[in-house]
């Protein structure tokens, strides 16, 4: 493997392994910001126990993600010093604002919630975990529309003395339609997120013989959330994916592995062959129109081919490969879009199940509830390699490729080294956040003495150890 090969892994392993964590936190935290606002409101103890239980999972969760999302920074100035060179007076702004508003934000009021229920008035302390939320998705939206902005760059001019990048418009960095899009696009998959991590939980505990009236609370709050975010999800992506089309054609071709320009286009199921080396892929069950209606958002569009778009590229930008890689690419999207379209049925179950008064007592819905969980972190993890391997040979659309982006000095010796090093830390944290969460939410929810009075002021939800 090469240096920008070597690179380019360890910016994708350490960027793939912080996201896991990312949706979590912002998915639970505005689940337990409803559950705060029903305690404040109804005083219930046993709504404070559940507040105090997914509480605890929030705060291992934002621990180790923390530290994962550091060490993917340090790399765009070691790895990547080319690239940092030619457009961090843009790429820096949100970082700068995401580090100095949001995380502060969200780590500040999240210490708050934690440390001071017993000190805060009560209306404070329930502002308190919802600034946390908000800050959580402030995180969110600074980050990706520094991503967005390499998607595609708005906002900046080219400073004709040094050739750097330089930001000319705050507002056009977070108007850009694929920040907007994508933004919602995040946001709900995070709450999403959130929804199945507690309803597997819950169903968890039920199966295992955990009273049942508690957790039924948290399967309804996930279940009711969970149905109309699964929805809007879709219809969302959709749009996402007709914007997407208009900026970066070549990502979307690839998506389907449409070498040849089509008008209307069908969508396959799956594909024999069509990678790179293999222009002339058998389709298998085409759906007729379908891609031009996810990529256009119309039921005759055209969509250009693979082909036809590498010879504008090549008349534009110089002779050179545009053609991202099609096995990933192709079968990205379909692990996100299929396994994206089981959790509304999943949703719609236990819809049925809770007006029939049933949802406490299905072992089927249960036990896939509980393996549910794996189901979002694939959709994720399926969803940024699809962003981000579209988007080569560019670092940036347009302006700066992937191969003139890493830093020259940095050996492959070094890489190396470093990347046994970070996949040792990361294994290790993998194994900590496991065991801390499987701990903490195989817990019985069993009263506390100083839940007794739980109704009658704010307590402070603590880890205990």
């Amino acid at each position: 493997m090469s240096q920008l090969d070597l690179s380019r892994l360890q910016f994708a392993s350490t960027s793939i392994y912080h996201f896991l964590f990312v949706p979590v936190t912002i998915g639970l935290a505005f689940l337990i910001a409803i559950l705060h606002t029903r305690w404040y409101r109804s005083g219930n103890a046993e709504t404070y126990r559940l507040m105090r239980f997914f509480g605890s999972l929030l705060i291992v969760n934002v621990a180790i993600g923390v530290v994962t999302g550091l060490v993917q920074e340090f790399q765009f100035g070691m790895n990547w010093s080319r690239y940092s060179r030619f457009v961090g007076d843009v790429f820096g702004a949100p970082l700068a604002m995401e580090g100095l508003a949001a995380f502060f934000l969200e780590s500040t009021f999240l210490a708050l919630w934690l440390f001071g229920g017993r000190l805060l008035p009560r209306r404070v302390h329930l502002a308190t975990i919802w600034a946390v939320s908000v800050g959580t998705v402030l995180s969110a939206a600074f980050i990706i529309a520094a991503n967005s902005w390499m998607q595609h760059p708005v906002g900046y001019a080219i400073n004709p003395s040094n050739g750097r990048a330089e930001l000319t418009s705050i507002s056009d960095l977070f108007t850009n339609p694929v920040f907007v899009w994508a933004f919602a696009h995040v946001i709900l998959a995070s709450i999403l997120t959130g929804c199945v991590l507690m309803l597997a939980v819950s169903a968890w505990q039920i199966r295992k013989g955990a009273e049942p009236a508690p957790f039924l609370r948290t399967i309804k709050l996930a279940v009711a959330v969970l149905l109309p975010v699964s929805i809007l999800i879709l219809g969302v992506g959709s749009h996402l994916g007709v914007v997407i089309t208009t900026y970066q054609p070549m990502k979307v071709a690839g998506m389907e592995g449409q070498w040849e320009d089509c008008g209307p286009c069908s969508f396959s199921v799956f594909q024999i062959g069509g990678g790179n080396e293999d222009p002339t892929p058998t389709k298998i069950i085409e759906i007729p129109h379908l891609l031009s209606v996810l990529a256009t958002g119309t039921w005759d569009g055209e969509v250009q081919g693979l082909n036809e778009l590498q010879a504008q590229y090549e008349q534009e930008y110089g002779p050179g490969d545009y053609i991202p890689n099609i096995f990933v690419q192709y079968w990205s999207m379909r692990v996100m879009a299929y396994l994206g379209s089981l959790i509304p049925l999943l949703a719609l179950w236990g819809v049925w199940l809770w007006r029939r008064q049933r949802l406490d007592r299905s072992k089927a819905f249960l036990a896939v509830a509980t393996w549910a969980v794996l189901v979002p972190f694939a959709m994720n993890t399926a969803g940024w390699v699809l962003t981000e391997n579209g988007r080569q040979p560019w670092i940036v659309q347009g302006l700066q490729l992937t191969a003139d982006a890493n830093s020259p000095s940095v050996s492959t010796a070094s890489l190396w080294i470093s990347l046994v090093v970070v996949y040792g830390l990361y294994a290790a944290l993998g194994v900590v956040w496991i065991v801390l969460m499987t701990r903490f939410a195989r817990r019985p929810l069993t009263q506390e003495p100083d839940d007794e009075d739980a109704d009658t002021g704010p307590r402070t939800p603590v880890l205990t150890y």
